[in-house]
């Protein structure tokens, strides 16, 4: 009887913490770039170097916030500069952005200011979906002074499905830059392959020439694995041609584990908990004659990984020819999110090491499966024999591991979910 009556006991779960930034802030503007600029591992890369990296000696400070009554609106403010701050020379922009689709940030308007050039601009993008096309434009609408083309204002025309991206710039007051910019990417599988059009080089025989000079276009190919959610495990593999005067390749690595976990704080049943490990190498060589080119820096190398052991501490660091940074971020999922980073840089030549700062105040993003939420665990196999598949539990519906190999990411977080209907 006392067997009849004793309770299962509940089925052994692994945490899954939330991203620290996903989807990051900079793939909010990935329509005013041309897809070229964005694919084959680029905007992966530049969140794995540049997120949280503070420079030696700097600071900055950053606000996103997002009013209760209207989701549709966010402002993002930040201030950095020089931790002496001697000359007074701070840096500081706000952007004020309407979001058409809150789960969509493929249409939107926003409005810009900052101390520096330009000082009001505003951008806006119109994405239509069931069509693939998208029209976006930069205009300046305060200058300081007029230096280049680009401050005049820049619109763009793009088609987008799941295999293929083409598009093209102008710039209204340049009518002999037709187009300023063109690009077409197609996807065939798992591999990706572009081609990218810009006239920076001028030529001086007939306005045809420059169509056929070859420092004026890039082309890249790209290897990639898995999908763009971070729940699944990814691999890329780049190799671009730039300009006819530069070699790049890169590789970058997202990888998904588990470990065991010993917190006197959490349930019997948790067992586990999933980390984050992101790795990226990248190589450049110059291919034409350094006295003839100064676009291009000299050949280099850098690598730099990153992990996130729980929904609270991220540790990244990189190396380079001329030096090595590591830095620590805590963050708190209160409402408002607190995040503060503390950046250690090493000069290779001077042996000196500096420090910088970052702090961030953001409810922009909702962290809905936060660590030890019962409505987001994963039952996983591990040394003990626990379980013999891998399933996701969302609310009432469970999820296989056999849906997020087949992209089924319909019960998973929107901040979860890879981009659809679009390269």
């Amino acid at each position: 009887m006392g067997n009849f009556l004793a309770k299962e006991p509940p089925p052994p779960v692994v945490l899954v913490p939330p991203l620290f930034d996903f989807p990051p802030l900079s793939a909010r503007n990935r329509m005013l770039e041309t897809s070229y600029n964005v694919l084959f591992g680029k905007l992966a890369l530049k969140c794995l170097f540049e997120d949280y990296f503070e420079e030696a000696r700097h600071f900055s400070t950053k606000l996103l916030l997002k009013p209760l009554d209207d989701p549709h609106v966010d402002l993002v403010a930040s201030v950095s500069g020089p931790l002496d701050n001697k000359a007074g020379n701070l840096v500081g922009d706000a952007l004020f952005r309407w979001q058409s689709d809150v789960n969509d940030p493929h249409t939107f308007v926003d409005l810009s200011v900052s101390t520096s050039n330009p000082v009001l601009q505003m951008r806006s993008c119109a994405y239509y979906p069931k069509y693939g096309i998208g029209a976006f434009g930069i205009f300046p609408l305060l200058l300081k002074k007029s230096q280049s083309s680009e401050e005049y204002g820049v619109m763009g025309l793009r088609y987008g499905s799941a295999n293929l991206s083409l598009g093209a710039t102008v710039s209204p007051s340049v009518k002999d830059e037709l187009p300023k910019t063109a690009w077409i990417v197609s996807k065939m599988g798992r591999l990706t392959v572009g081609v990218q059009y810009e006239p920076l080089y001028e030529s001086k025989d007939t306005p045809i020439s420059k169509y056929r000079e070859l420092r004026n276009w890039s082309c890249a190919v790209g290897y990639g694995v898995g999908s763009r959610s971070p729940l699944s495990p990814s691999f890329n593999f780049g190799l671009e041609l730039a300009r006819s005067s530069q070699f790049v390749a890169s590789f970058y690595q997202h990888v998904v584990v588990q470990r065991r976990v010993k917190n006197p704080f959490e349930e019997n049943e948790v067992v586990g908990i999933t980390n984050y490990i992101d790795l990226g190498f990248e190589i450049q060589t110059r291919l034409d004659d350094a006295e003839k080119s100064d676009r291009f820096p000299d050949s280099s190398m850098r690598i730099a990984a990153s992990w996130q052991a729980n929904k609270n501490f991220l540790l990244k660091g990189k190396m380079g020819p001329m030096s090595s940074t590591i830095t620590l971020a805590f963050k708190s999922w209160w409402k408002p999110s607190f995040t503060l980073n503390v950046s250690a840089t090493k000069n290779h030549s001077t042996r000196e090491t500096s420090y910088g700062f970052g702090l961030r105040v953001e409810n922009l993003r909702e962290a809905s499966y936060q660590r030890a939420d019962p409505n987001f665990v994963m039952l996983t196999p591990n040394k003990e024999h626990l379980a013999e598949g891998i399933v996701w539990k969302m609310g009432k519906r469970p999820m296989f591991q056999s849906d997020i190999d087949s992209k089924n990411f319909d019960v998973v977080p929107k901040e979860l979910r890879p981009p659809r209907k679009i390269l």
